[in-house]
């Protein structure tokens, strides 16, 4: 059973990110902003139509999908590429592959107790971000 992923996150911790960033080809100016924020995480689930909101002060990003359809996906908000992305249940983890320019991108979420774990995959880099429910 797919675990409901609904309601507000506030980041509690956010490791190797910058690694990440870096894999993403991103410039160092953007890296070093973009490792000060702490971003918060809106989550809709209806059943398998999911939008997830990541909010900060730099920048938002809107990732609006139904599990199991690929989509193309505009990531101009964050490295100004475009893939084709899908997003499937892997047991109570939702994993997210993005297939394009950066080899082995994605993500995995995953909820244990009041916490969002966030596992972000980019060129052999991973990140870990945890956002606790509010």
């Amino acid at each position: 059973m797919p675990i409901d992923l609904n309601g507000y996150w506030k980041m509690i911790s956010n490791d190797n990110f910058e690694e990440y960033l870096k894999a993403l080809e991103l410039n160092v100016a953007i890296r070093k902003i973009a490792t000060l924020l702490k971003p918060d995480k809106d989550i809709t689930q209806d059943g398998d139509h999911i939008t997830i909101k990541t909010l900060s002060t730099f920048k938002n990003y809107n990732m609006d999908f139904t599990v199991g359809q690929e989509f193309e996906e505009d990531l101009s908000g964050v490295d100004d590429r475009k893939c084709m992305t899908t997003v499937s249940w892997d047991g109570d983890r939702l994993v997210c592959v993005q297939k394009g320019e950066i080899e082995g991108r994605g993500w995995t979420h995953w909820v244990t107790g009041d916490e969002l774990h966030l596992e972000l995959r980019a060129g052999g880099a991973v990140a870990q971000q945890v956002f606790k429910k509010t």
